[in-house]
């Protein structure tokens, strides 16, 4: 590539009606292209030899499509259906649902789980893994192999998360209680092979809202007492981020841990708002919503105490954003916390409540 971190699709054309297309190179996905000349806008997806190709003008998109074609050797597989193992449903209403029921099915037959008795939640309520406790797990290595292939799972369903968060932090040990928790998972899959991430179209052409919802479930690992963090991050009405995560260091209050969570929030935040600016997508300042009246305080208190001082580079951090209006973090009720269920394992009826709220749904179209 260029020094110039642009991309030069295609040859230069002779006719000057012809154009050029010249993409400039993402500076937060290097994998991203994007073209912008006067109204038209054009986005280029590359993974290794496989392209995602889409914009506001069909026929500035087919001239594109051509010039590569001619450029190099390529097959055109029309509207996006299928993409490194991710199946794209579209609906009549405009809107789309992004499944893996194929990859699903091939993990259970993997698994000998294809003939399970399916399950409402993917985590017994309350339950707290350990490191301790039972005896090791028969095969290692199958454990290592099916964990590693329910992180890839997580792309199109975020509500397991955590669960496949806490049975990843056992793979140098596992032990048959992982095991179990490992084919409860599978067992919650194997009921909703067909549910996937739902997305809808835009409602307004001028700026979206970006609001977050962050949590964390303070020293709920038993065996170091690190808090988890949690997250979900919407653009409009859609999911576009999310995580589970075991926070690095033990926070010595309920308060500290929500803030650290707060604090990695942000950053995606700061992150996905120059992702948007590159794809000249106008939006508003956005909102980052947290259940922990301390942490919202503390965002907004522009002095240092003493028992926040080990961690004064977040508390900096975010003040910093308050402070210049790029950032707003907002109070929410625990009963409408999004993130509640990427931080701790709840009932069935508590976490088919929040995948909802996920816009995790059933595709109409199984497969």
């Amino acid at each position: 590539m260029a020094s110039n971190k642009h991309l030069v699709l295609g040859l230069r054309s002779k006719n000057p009606l012809c154009p050029s297309f010249t993409f400039q190179a993402s500076k937060c996905d290097p994998s991203l292209f994007v073209y912008s000349v006067d109204n038209n806008i054009i986005y280029v997806l590359v993974y290794v030899d496989d392209i995602i190709i889409t914009g506001n003008n069909a026929t500035t998109l087919q001239t594109l499509v051509s010039r590569l074609h001619s450029a190099f050797s390529l097959k055109d597989l029309g509207d996006l259906d299928y993409f490194l193992g991710i199946e794209v449903k579209n609906q009549s209403d405009g809107s789309i649902t992004l499944t893996q029921s194929k990859y699903i099915r091939d993990l259970l037959n993997r698994t000998d789980m294809e003939a399970a008795k399916p399950i409402s939640s993917p985590m017994v309520s309350g339950c707290k893994l350990s490191k301790l406790g039972s005896e090791k797990v028969f095969d290692p290595s199958l454990y290592r192999s099916v964990v590693g292939a329910l992180q890839y799972a997580t792309i199109t369903r975020p509500e397991i998360s955590f669960s496949v968060n806490k049975v990843c932090q056992f793979m140098s040990q596992p032990l048959e209680q992982h095991w179990i928790a490992v084919k409860r998972i599978l067992r919650y899959l194997k009921g909703t092979i067909s549910w996937g991430l739902h997305l809808q179209p835009a409602t307004t052409t001028s700026s979206f809202s970006i609001h977050t919802y962050c949590d964390a479930d303070w020293a709920s690992d038993p065996d170091d007492r690190r808090s988890t963090s949690g997250a979900s991050i919407f653009l409009g009405p859609n999911l576009v981020s999310w995580w589970s995560k075991k926070q690095t260091v033990v926070a010595r209050s309920s308060t500290e841990a929500e803030y650290r969570s707060l604090a990695l929030a942000a950053a995606e935040v700061m992150w996905i708002q120059t992702l948007l600016s590159e794809l000249k997508v106008h939006h508003s300042t956005p909102v980052i919503f947290c259940d922990n009246m301390s942490t919202v305080a503390l965002a907004h208190n522009p002095v240092l105490h003493a028992r926040t001082k080990h961690m004064e580079l977040d508390l900096f951090f975010v003040r910093e954003k308050v402070a210049a209006k790029r950032l707003q973090v907002v109070h929410v009720p625990a009963i409408d916390q999004c993130a509640d269920v990427l931080t701790k394992a709840l009932s069935p009826s508590r976490f088919c409540e929040l995948r909802s709220k996920l816009q995790v749904v059933e595709s109409p179209h199984p497969t």
